[in-house]
């Protein structure tokens, strides 16, 4: 998979990669970040201003993570449907969580009705989208007017000395626990999948640019990572 180090995947081959590394991805994560990727995710589910009895779509859902946290904010009233395009991670999510629903699907073409969830949230999975403007657009047309859009990534820091940190760890250290995994493409192409994802800016300017107002994001994790939320646009009163 030489294309990993260019990070330059199609479509099919990140899918199939997920579906390869899904039996370690949660380790890994847990490994990656000290465990932290749990809170980040609490965050993103507090910004998607969710609560009981609400509708919510996870995209890119992974092993369920974030939409596990979605579901304790909706309560049993509410419902959480958690989409990703790798069946071997929805496998782990069902296994992880019955009260959600893990559906396979693309996020660039999601087979949901206009307005139809009160939120969508995407946790670590925009910077694989193979067209961020369409898998944007289309989270924030599945969304009612006044829902709110999430997106959770990670991003690159700009100031030394956590930007030399950041290189060190990333394009070194994060290489070589994936070489320990058995999988060292699937994590050479992490490091280059967020290299080539906008930064905190140009990501607000992108879900700005399909429609979504009030656009904020909050900088956590030292600069490493970066929470977005935007408004669905509602239509002014006559």
């Amino acid at each position: 998979m030489a294309g990993a180090r260019a990070g330059t995947l199609s479509e099919e081959q990140v899918r199939t990669m997920f579906d390869r590394i899904a039996g370690v991805y949660d380790l890994m994560n847990s490994v990656m970040t000290i465990g932290l990727h749990h809170r980040w995710r609490e965050r993103a589910a507090d910004l998607a201003g969710v609560g009981p009895g609400d509708r919510v779509l996870d995209v890119a859902t992974g092993t369920g993570d974030l939409a596990m946290a979605l579901k304790r904010r909706v309560g049993d009233e509410g419902e959480v449907v958690g989409s990703d395009f790798s069946e071997r991670m929805l496998e782990l999510a069902r296994a992880k969580a019955h009260d959600v629903e893990f559906e396979q699907g693309n996020a660039l073409d999601l087979p949901y009705e206009d307005a139809s969830f009160d939120a969508a949230t995407v946790g670590f999975g925009a910077r694989n989208f193979s067209d961020l403007a369409r898998g944007l657009a289309e989270i924030t047309r599945v969304v009612r007017p006044g829902g709110r859009v999430v997106v959770l990534e990670m991003t690159t820091p700009e100031r030394p000395p956590l930007s030399w940190f950041f290189r060190l760890w990333f394009d070194g250290l994060v290489p070589l626990m994936g070489r320990i995994a058995g999988d060292p493409d699937a994590y050479s192409y992490l490091p280059s999948s967020v290299r080539r994802f906008p930064g905190a800016r140009g990501l607000a300017a992108a879900m700005a640019a399909v429609g979504l107002v009030r656009v904020r994001w909050v900088i956590t994790a030292g600069g490493i990572i970066a929470i977005h939320s935007g408004q669905v646009e509602e239509a002014p009163r006559s």
